[in-house]
């Protein structure tokens, strides 16, 4: 059974792998306004492992930062998988780096519609020179919560991509 919460020593785990490897991990973050860099920087050394990340939390950041376009946003949202796999590469790009996280969500109490409601979360995760994978969650709870959730969920889905389960 592949765990579900991600803690401080899935943490240490993950950054002592990608120092082995001599890799790097930069994210992207809308709706988390940076929680998943903080949790990241909470290890001491995670210099080596963390080349830096972005919030960008409105469209016409994520358009002049990472490269999302106008086009997607206005078919698609923000909180969609186009969007996010283009958030991966553009900040995978921006920070040089080996592994990129990218996150994009409705966390309410407000924002949400039938097709997106609070709670909707897109992640991706992408390693560099593959193709990134995402997905759609549905989280419940405050905006706290639902911030909370996205942040673990996006760290165990690199934690898994890297097979360290």
């Amino acid at each position: 059974m592949k765990t579900e919460v991600f803690t401080q020593k899935n943490m240490q785990t993950l950054q002592d792998f990608l120092r082995k490897q001599g890799k790097t991990l930069t994210c992207a973050e809308s709706c988390t306004g940076g929680l998943i860099a903080s949790k990241i920087t909470q290890i001491s050394g995670s210099s080596d492992i963390f080349n830096g990340s972005i919030v960008t939390y409105s469209n016409e950041i994520k358009t002049q930062e990472l490269g999302v376009s106008k086009e997607s946003l206005q078919q698609s949202g923000a909180v969609s998988e186009g969007v996010v796999a283009t958030m991966c590469q553009g900040v995978l790009e921006k920070f040089h780096a080996d592994y990129a996280l990218a996150i994009s969500g409705v966390a309410g109490p407000s924002g949400g519609s039938e097709h997106k409601p609070v709670g909707t979360v897109v992640i991706g995760v992408l390693q560099k020179g593959k193709e990134p994978q995402i997905a759609t969650h549905r989280f419940q709870g405050s905006r706290e919560e639902i911030q909370e959730k996205s942040a673990q969920k996006a760290l165990l889905s690199l934690y898994h991509l890297l097979d360290l389960v």
